[in-house]
């Protein structure tokens, strides 16, 4: 009876729940400061509801904006609704937080990327392959000291 943790879905599960933690916070007190957010979500995943023009422009991946104009940002469990600013034309939106692609704040040079299985590196970190880095020389700021030399 032996199973795996699936650490690949944990951190994305932690990860989500830091984006509604910042959006909640958004919701409730405005942006603070320079802080703005480009999102990139999944156009297909179940859940999404955007404009038909808007799908049709974007029938694979979508990324909004969170900066200057934004209305009616409302945080649930699976997602966040939001109404942004189109060319004059205010579109509401809903957006799961599974269909989240990346989440990015530059005012913080901050980022998260969701990866899917198949865009996954084949990276194994039990790979028996060893590789040689050639290392710059490193600089120390300070001598390192024995302590036995100062003990009697």
């Amino acid at each position: 009876m032996s199973q795996d943790i699936d650490y690949g879905n944990l951190m994305h599960t932690a990860m989500r729940g830091l984006i509604k933690t910042v959006l909640t916070s958004v919701s409730e007190n405005g942006l603070p400061g320079a802080h703005h957010f480009f999102i990139t979500f999944d156009t297909r995943c179940d859940g999404v509801e955007i404009a038909d023009w808007l799908h049709d422009r974007y029938p694979e991946e979508m990324t909004v904006v969170m900066q200057h104009w934004f209305e009616n940002l409302e945080v649930g469990e699976s997602g966040f609704a939001i109404t942004l600013n189109f060319g004059d034309a205010p579109e509401p939106l809903y957006i799961p937080y599974a269909s989240i692609k990346t989440f990015v704040d530059p005012s913080v040079e901050f980022g998260l990327r969701f990866e899917s299985p198949d865009e996954e590196d084949d990276f194994d970190p039990m790979d028996d392959e060893i590789i040689e880095v050639e290392e710059e020389p490193q600089q120390h700021d300070a001598d390192v000291v024995s302590l036995d030399s100062f003990r009697k």
